[in-house]
């Protein structure tokens, strides 16, 4: 089995993602059974004050600083839990030590296998202003919607405010109903749960519409990696262009 490395970003997301590739091992191989799983961790706060200044760049320095890391502990591959990092990591650049799965890749194509046509898009504030899921829904010929100027501030809001230092809060939970709610009444068939810490607080139950769940799904995909049952990735950072 091959050896993940998981590049972690902001700490809740990651530490769900870790624990649902585990998870899949304990189901499919066994108790306490899994892939090797590295995880490596430069603190959040080092990069806010560059999200903040758009400076996505210094950004990526850091973030490929963790893949260096992860490929010298004996990584095969990595997956980052962090869906606005991706914003970074797709800045040209040298090289990443690694080939990694890409996030919104694997959120699209499972959009597309389930037929959807129009999906909501929930993250932090920089995601929702940016292209990146737009783009991979685009070459799906699906439509990606966000909610309006004020939903996106509430969702930022309980994002960095509560989800990041592990607070899920009913107030919380309420508000994203709500939010997911204005979205199904402009159309929207899902939504796509891209904060990696978004699932801790909406789950399918309280959902409006059928979810998206991003970490989840990124377990999954690297877990088909580990194991064998996909190919290794091939993307190292910089643009990304889907496979075929």
């Amino acid at each position: 089995m091959r050896h993940l490395g998981i590049l972690a970003h902001s700490t809740e997301g990651a530490a769900l993602c870790f624990l649902a590739f585990c998870q899949e091992g304990f189901a499919e191989l066994g108790p306490h059974d899994h892939p090797d799983v590295t995880m490596d961790c430069v603190a959040l706060a080092r990069s806010m004050p560059a999200w903040d200044a758009g400076d996505h760049a210094s950004i990526r320095d850091t973030l490929s600083v963790s893949v260096g890391r992860l490929a010298k502990a004996g990584a095969d591959f990595f997956v980052c839990p962090d869906n606005t990092a991706h914003m970074a990591l797709e800045l040209p650049g040298e090289d990443l030590a690694l080939p990694g799965l890409h996030i919104a890749d694997v959120v699209a194509d499972r959009a597309a296998r389930d037929g959807r046509t129009r999906v909501g898009v929930l993250g932090t504030r920089y995601l929702m202003d940016g292209p990146l899921y737009p783009v991979a829904f685009e070459r799906r010929g699906i439509a990606a919607e966000v909610p309006e100027a004020g939903d996106r501030e509430i969702v930022n809001e309980v994002i960095f405010e509560e989800l990041l230092g592990g607070v899920v809060s009913e107030r919380g939970r309420r508000e994203y109903a709500r939010v997911i709610g204005r979205l199904a009444d402009r159309g929207c068939d899902a939504v796509a749960l891209v904060c990696t810490e978004i699932p801790l607080l909406v789950t399918p139950g309280v959902s409006p519409l059928p979810t998206l769940d991003s970490t989840r799904l990124l377990a999954r995909a690297a877990f088909e990696v580990a194991t064998g049952r996909a190919p290794l990735p091939d993307w190292r950072g910089g643009p990304f262009a889907p496979a075929g």
